[in-house]
C-alpha cells in the first residue's frame, strides 16, 4: 500500500493544487495479484476535474511494474472531510482576505476608468493574460457586479466554480484564476441591483471566500466612475494599487482623473494611465489615423501627476483594433489570439514594464531567524 501512496502523493489535484493524499483524498490503495484497487473521495458529486483526475492517477501508477490492472472508484467526502480539506488549503487561518494581510506580496492592481466604453474590461483580460505568460500566478476579479464581462472574454461563459461549502475555487484560463458576480447567478441575463452597503459586502466575501492560491498579481476590473465599489477596494485591502484607462479624448480623459482622484483620497498609489484605441495605421496606405483625437492619456497623468505630487507615468498606448474587439466578444483575447496584432505587442509591453517594478517591502514583516 506504501508504493501506491507514494505514487498517487504526486497526483496533484487540479484545483486546489495540493497532493491528494494531503487532502485526505485517497481512502483504499491496495495492491492485489497485479491489481490496484483505488478509490478516491471526490470534494463535490460533480467534479468538473474527475476526467483530468483519472488521467493523472492511471499516469502515476503505471510507473508501478507489479501493476497489470488498475481499478479506479469514486466517492464523495462528508461533511467532516470536507471541513478538513477547507482546513488544509487555509492552512489553519480564520477565513479572511489573504491579499489584506501586512504579510501579503501578491500585488493587488484595480483597473478603473473615469467611464464605461473605453475598454476597461478588455484591457484588463489582456494585461492579465499577458502577465501570466510570463510565469507569474495571475488573478482577476470581476469587480464590475452592475456590468460584468470578464468571463465572455475569457471564454468561461455558462460555467459555475466548484465550492467546498462556504469555500469556491474560481474558474481558470489562458492561465488566469478569476471570480466574477457572473458565476453566482442563476441566470446570466439576471440583472444585479445592489445598493452601497451591500456591494461592499459582496466584494468582501469574493475576496473572502474563493481559494485563491499563491497569486503575484490579482487584477480587479473595477465599475466604471467613482462609486461605492472603488472606495470598498481601499478599504478592504488599502495596499492595493490603481490603473486609469482613458481614451484619446480630451473629455474621457477630465472624466477619468476623477478615478485617480479617488484612489489618492484612499492612499491608493496610481501605478499609471493606459491610453485606449489610440491612432492605428491605415490598413492600405499606412497613413495614421486618430480615431479618437489624441493627448488623452497624457492629460490624464499630468493631471495626477500634479495631484499627487509626484510622475504618474502614462503605461503606454494601445492602438484602436478591431481583433482586440472580436477577442474580447469570442472568448479569445488578443494577446493569444493575434500577438502581432498592434494592440497585443502594446499590451505584452505594458505587462512586462508592470512586473519589472516589485511592490516595496516596506513594512511588511519580515519572518527572520535570529
Amino acid at each position: 500500500m506504501s508504493q501506491l501512496l507514494d505514487a498517487l502523493s504526486k497526483v496533484i489535484d487540479p484545483e486546489l493544487r495540493r497532493s491528494i493524499t494531503e487532502l485526505g483524498m485517497v481512502e483504499k490503495a491496495e495492491l492485489n495479484n497485479g491489481r490496484a484497487d483505488v478509490k478516491v473521495l471526490l470534494t463535490i458529486a460533480g467534479c468538473p476535474m474527475r476526467e483530468t483526475l483519472t488521467n493523472d492517477i492511471h499516469k502515476a501508477l503505471s510507473d508501478i511494474k507489479e501493476i497489470k490492472e488498475i481499478a479506479l472508484e469514486y466517492g464523495v467526502m462528508n461533511e467532516a472531510q470536507r471541513e478538513k480539506v477547507r482546513d488544509i488549503v487555509r492552512g489553519g487561518k480564520a477565513k479572511e482576505i489573504p491579499f489584506a494581510r501586512p504579510d501579503s506580496l501578491t500585488r493587488v492592481i484595480g483597473v478603473s476608468s473615469g467611464k464605461g466604453g473605453v475598454g476597461k474590461s478588455s484591457l484588463t483580460t489582456n494585461l492579465a493574460i499577458a502577465v501570466a505568460k510570463q510565469g507569474y500566478n495571475v488573478g482577476i476579479l470581476d469587480a464590475d457586479v452592475y456590468g460584468h464581462s470578464i468571463p465572455r472574454q475569457l471564454g468561461l461563459i455558462g460555467q459555475r466554480p466548484t465550492a467546498i461549502d462556504d469555500m469556491f475555487i474560481p474558474l481558470e484560463n489562458y492561465g488566469v484564476k478569476c471570480v466574477s458576480m457572473e458565476m453566482f447567478k442563476p441566470d446570466r441575463a439576471e440583472a444585479v441591483a445592489y445598493r452601497g452597503p451591500i456591494l461592499h459586502k459582496v466584494l468582501s466575501q469574493l475576496l473572502t471566500d474563493a481559494f485563491w492560491g499563491d497569486l503575484d498579481f490579482l487584477f480587479l476590473d473595477l465599475p466604471p466612475g467613482t462609486g461605492d465599489l472603488a472606495i470598498s477596494l481601499g478599504q478592504l485591502i488599502p495596499a492595493s494599487e490603481l490603473i486609469v484607462v482613458t481614451t484619446p479624448q480630451v473629455a474621457a480623459a477630465e472624466v477619468a482623473e476623477r478615478s485617480g482622484r479617488i484612489a489618492h483620497q484612499l492612499k491608493q498609489q496610481i501605478v499609471g494611465v493606459i491610453e485606449n484605441m489610440s491612432a492605428f495605421p491605415c490598413p492600405k496606405c499606412g497613413e495614421k489615423i486618430e480615431l479618437f483625437g489624441n493627448g488623452g492619456g497624457e492629460a490624464t497623468a499630468a493631471r495626477l501627476s500634479q495631484l499627487v505630487g509626484a510622475n504618474v507615468p502614462v503605461l503606454g498606448h494601445i492602438p484602436f483594433s478591431p481583433s482586440l474587439r472580436n477577442g474580447g466578444d469570442e472568448g479569445a483575447p488578443v494577446v493569444i489570439s493575434a500577438e502581432s496584432d498592434p494592440a497585443a505587442k502594446a499590451i505584452n509591453e505594458i505587462a512586462v514594464n508592470l512586473t519589472q517594478r516589485k511592490r516595496s517591502l516596506v513594512g511588511v514583516p519580515l519572518k527572520l531567524n535570529t
